[in-house]
């Protein structure tokens, strides 16, 4: 059957009714021959989002009208090899998932005990291009120089856009968000201050490639794993220079943004079994 997604914004909502709607919607699913998976919410924000497996978009709808009546404001058919590739296997999705709160209100994020766990994510790499070649190029120094610039233009676009470094990848950043459209955002930020620089030192000019998804990635030891780092990765590599490759959930979870994606169609990914549904986002737009 087709796997639809939809938002439900919501002001004021709590996880607890959200909770309690998404159980009436498990009581009376059956009948309609639909199969409510899972949902996030973003309290901060009052988003839900609602993951179904039903015959048609109507059937979906049904459910929550018949079972609570909070119908979506969005609704969208999405691609199941997308969903299982940022996800994992949709059948072992958790039933209740919750974002968390402290990126979006500018706290501190959670401090990770060292122990495993999970929740959801926009993860963004970034790669400089050619820098083997550049140090080769400059020099030791001078490629030295040229990477505190790189790193100091992401930096202060991730400290803008809320993003939390990860890790330094020696030419690139490991990212994460709580927010899948401020990763974009920061992405769109990050290569709109790199044309400056460009434009203003033309002889020594920085290109990147960036990646980004959406999931569940695991968490252990301040550091991600998983099937959506490893789709975000993978996006990053296939990227040309000057150029954000997103997944196409990314782009589902994007709607309504005024952000920019161009289809790119189905790509082949090292580790992915299926071709995965690619996008472009064209960050040259104001």
């Amino acid at each position: 059957m087709p796997l639809f997604m939809d938002r439900h914004d919501v002001e004021g909502v709590t996880a607890k009714a959200v909770a309690e709607a998404h159980e009436k919607d498990l009581a009376v699913q059956d009948k309609h021959g639909a199969k409510y998976i899972t949902y996030w919410l973003d309290e901060a924000r009052g988003h839900i989002f609602c993951l179904c497996d039903a015959p048609t978009k109507e059937i979906a709808e049904q459910v929550h009208r018949e079972a609570h009546g909070l119908l979506a404001n969005h609704i969208m058919e999405v691609d199941p090899v997308t969903v299982e590739a940022f996800l994992g296997a949709i059948e072992q999705t958790p039933a209740i998932v919750t974002m968390r709160r402290g990126v979006e209100h500018s706290e501190p994020p959670p401090v990770n005990d060292g122990s495993a766990g999970s929740a959801f994510r926009a993860i963004l790499f970034t790669d400089m291009k050619d820098s083997t070649a550049l140090t080769r190029q400059l020099g030791d120094a001078k490629a030295m120089d040229l990477l505190r610039v790189h790193n100091g233009i992401i930096r202060e676009a991730l400290k803008t856009h809320q993003g939390n470094e990860v890790k330094h990848t020696g030419d690139g950043f490991m990212v994460s968000f709580a927010s899948v459209s401020r990763a974009v955002e920061c992405a769109v930020a990050i290569l709109k201050a790199f044309d400056v620089y460009n434009r203003q030192n033309p002889d020594m000019p920085i290109h990147l490639k960036i990646g980004l998804s959406a999931g569940e990635p695991i968490e252990e030891n301040q550091d991600f794993f998983g099937a959506s780092v490893q789709l975000a990765a993978r996006l990053c590599g296939s990227a040309q220079a000057d150029k954000i490759l997103v997944s196409d959930g990314v782009r589902e979870l994007c709607m309504g943004k005024n952000l920019q994606f161009m289809n790119q169609g189905n790509k082949r990914l090292k580790g992915f079994d299926q071709p995965v549904r690619v996008y472009e986002v064209d960050w040259t737009q104001d």
